[in-house]
C-alpha cells in the first residue's frame, strides 16, 4: 500500500503540519514505509494471540497509597488570586 503527494498534503493539513517541498518528498517516503510495514503486519496470523492488556506481566508495582496532607489549608490559599476568608473566590458560572 502506498499513498500519493495529494493524500500526504491532506493529512498534513488535518494534522496542522507544515513542511517545505524538500521535506515533503522525505515525508512521503517515510509514510509509505510505515504503510508497507503495516501491510506486512496484516499478513501475520494472530487468531491464537490474546489481546495485550498490560505491557508488563508485573501487577501492582505502584507505591502504597497513604493519605496525608502535604499542603496546609492556609498554604493552599497563599497563591489564590482572590479569596474570601477560608475559600477561593471564583467567577459565577450559573445564574
Amino acid at each position: 500500500m502506498s499513498t500519493d503527494l495529494n493524500t500526504l498534503r491532506q493529512l498534513a493539513h488535518l494534522a496542522r503540519l507544515e513542511f517545505d517541498e524538500r521535506n515533503e518528498q522525505k515525508m512521503l517516503g517515510d509514510l509509505n514505509e510505515i504503510l508497507n510495514w503495516v501491510e506486512q503486519l496484516r499478513e501475520l496470523d494472530t487468531t491464537q494471540v490474546e489481546p495485550l492488556v498490560h505491557l508488563s506481566r508485573e501487577l501492582n508495582v505502584l507505591r502504597e497509597d497513604t493519605p496525608r496532607n502535604t499542603v496546609s489549608h492556609a498554604e493552599g490559599l497563599l497563591n489564590a488570586p482572590r479569596k474570601d476568608s477560608d475559600y477561593f473566590r471564583v467567577p459565577k458560572v450559573l445564574e
